[in-house]
């Protein structure tokens, strides 16, 4: 199976059907930067859809956050409803041909995105996009979908393709998800 298109995406998006889409910061994510005092980190969130994380974090005085979305829609949105938000900080691009350099990944839903024979493509080109001692963190599903997207998975699947890209490997099931994913995300932070 090749990559979902962008014509895939922008359908999705134009007709509303975003399940995945929250309506606000996701509650594990929003904790984890809660706690960080460097506001200088470079930070991307692939993936981003209607980006959330990246109001969020904006607000919170990370000045130098980066959305990346295979879809336009979301993004044009986005910069409507937040003019202040850089421009350059928008990036319509697939995520495979992003190049750029980050202290830290925000993983929020592009994984479950792929097709899951891109897995082992996405713990490589992602590792490749941190800085040396660059991180990433997010949220990971760990159960099975019937179709897809999103497409699941399980922790032990999961190690096989970021173990050979990064010196540490964390996976804890959430504490802190919402209702309907309670039990079956596993937050994830991997170290390059």
């Amino acid at each position: 199976m090749e990559k979902l298109s962008k014509e895939y995406w922008k359908e999705r998006y134009q007709k509303k059907e975003t399940g995945w889409d929250l309506g606000e910061v996701s509650p594990p994510i929003k904790a984890y930067f809660d706690k960080i005092e460097n506001k200088e980190l470079k930070i991307l969130i692939p993936g981003c859809g209607n980006g959330y994380e990246g109001r969020y974090l904006f607000n919170k005085g990370f000045k130098n956050v980066h959305l990346l979305d295979f879809a336009s829609e979301p993004l044009d949105a986005f910069h409507s409803k937040h003019p202040s938000f850089p421009k350059k900080h928008l990036h319509h691009d697939d995520f495979f041909s992003h190049s750029a350099k980050y202290d830290v990944i925000v993983e929020q839903t592009l994984f479950c995105a792929l097709d899951p024979s891109l897995r082992r493509d996405y713990a490589e080109h992602l590792s490749s996009l941190l800085k040396r001692g660059g991180k990433v963190v997010g949220l990971l599903f760990n159960r099975d979908f019937t179709g897809g997207p999103p497409f699941g998975g399980n922790k032990e699947e999961y190690l096989t393709y970021f173990s050979p890209y990064f010196k540490k490997v964390k996976m804890e099931e959430c504490y802190n998800s919402i209702p309907p994913r309670n039990g079956s995300e596993l937050f994830i932070q991997l170290e390059k």
